[in-house]
């Protein structure tokens, strides 16, 4: 078995203007995954759909559904999104 993090990894993100994009959607959904906003210990994710769809009205539905869930894995990770 190869150790992972010894390999160099490759970029297999191929669209930029997608990857742009999320780094946007990124940056107005943070908030609402902020522990310090809360509230009875539940995220806004709901609100969260609003806000995109207010701020990126070109979006499909399909199309917020997969950035929200993409920003809130990316949050709850730990790490930032990579440019």
């Amino acid at each position: 078995m190869t150790d992972s993090a010894d390999s160099p990894q490759t970029d297999r993100r191929s669209d930029s203007t997608q990857r742009q994009l999320f780094l946007d959607v990124y940056d107005v959904l943070l908030p609402f995954f902020d522990p310090a906003n809360q509230w009875a210990g539940q995220d806004h994710q709901h609100l969260a759909y609003r806000a995109l769809h207010e701020r990126f009205p070109q979006l499909a539905p399909d199309a917020l559904v997969v950035m929200v869930t993409a920003a809130q894995r990316v949050f709850h990770s730990g790490r930032t999104p990579a440019p």
